[in-house]
C-alpha cells in the first residue's frame, strides 16, 4: 500500500511557475512508477507526465512539453511537478499517482494509487 499527499499549488499569473511535490508513505517507493493527472472543471482527468521507478523513462503529454518537468527523488520518497510558463488552460486539480510496476506511462487504469489532489489557478 502507497499514500501519496501532493502539495505546492496554488495561484499563480500566466508565463508563472509552480512547484508541485507529492509526497510517497508505505512501500519501497523506487519499485513504482509515478505520474501526474489534472482534472479541469467539466473535463475528464487527463494525464500530464510519468516517470519510471528509476527515473530513466519520462513521457509528457504534447501541451506540457518543454514546460513541465517530472523528477522524483528516491532517497526523500517524493516526486515533483515544476511547471513553467504556465497557462490559463493548465489550471486544474493536479493528481499525483502510483503504479505497482517500474513503468506506467500514460495507461490511467495501471495506477493504484492516488492522492488527493492540489489546486493549481493561473491568472491571465
Amino acid at each position: 500500500q502507497v499514500q501519496l499527499v501532493e502539495s505546492g499549488g496554488g495561484l499563480v499569473q500566466a508565463g508563472g511557475s509552480l512547484r508541485l511535490s507529492c509526497a510517497a508513505f508505505g512501500r519501497t517507493f523506487s519499485r513504482y512508477g509515478v505520474g501526474w493527472f489534472r482534472q479541469a472543471p467539466g473535463k475528464e482527468r487527463e494525464f500530464v507526465a510519468a516517470r519510471s521507478g528509476s527515473g530513466g523513462t519520462t513521457y509528457y503529454t504534447d501541451s506540457v512539453k518543454g514546460r513541465f518537468t517530472i523528477s522524483r527523488d528516491n532517497d526523500k520518497n517524493t516526486v515533483y511537478l515544476q511547471m513553467n510558463s504556465l497557462k490559463p488552460e493548465d489550471a486544474a486539480v493536479y493528481y499525483c499517482a502510483a503504479c505497482a510496476r517500474e513503468y506506467c506511462g500514460n495507461y490511467y487504469y495501471l495506477y493504484a494509487y492516488w492522492g488527493q489532489g492540489t489546486q493549481v489557478t493561473v491568472s491571465s
